[in-house]
């Protein structure tokens, strides 16, 4: 199965949530379709960045979707159908991959311009 073992919330130091990931583990049976959702929260207006990281390894950039645009962009090695991503609204965000295989395996995380991007 395919799973996706991460759910957090990224908050400043007042204690305003920021982002927060669901669910928290992903089960999909091979050839099947995953979704995973993203909520900026506080930060509205933003591009979402989803990220797969396999265990030990470094983050892989997937691709960047912001609410403005047709279509994402994507990073090396990620391209449509295979990811693509949705949203519901300036802050909230989907990552959708289709076709699951055992290489999709992985923990995938979404993040937006953090403060030491300004």
């Amino acid at each position: 199965d395919w799973r996706r073992e991460l759910c957090w919330e990224k908050k400043l130091q007042n204690g305003v949530t920021v982002m927060t990931q669901k669910p928290p583990v992903l089960s999909v049976r091979k050839g099947q379709t995953a979704t995973m959702d993203c909520n900026l929260g506080t930060v509205t207006g933003s591009a979402a960045r989803w990220y797969k990281q396999i265990p030990g390894g470094v983050p892989q950039y997937v691709l960047r979707f912001y609410h403005g645009s047709s279509s994402p962009t994507y990073g090396s090695g990620f391209s449509s159908p295979k990811f693509t991503s949705t949203h519901q609204s300036t802050s909230d965000y989907r990552l959708i991959i289709n076709n699951v295989e055992e290489g999709d395996s992985a923990v995938y995380y979404c993040k937006t311009r953090s403060l030491s991007d300004v």
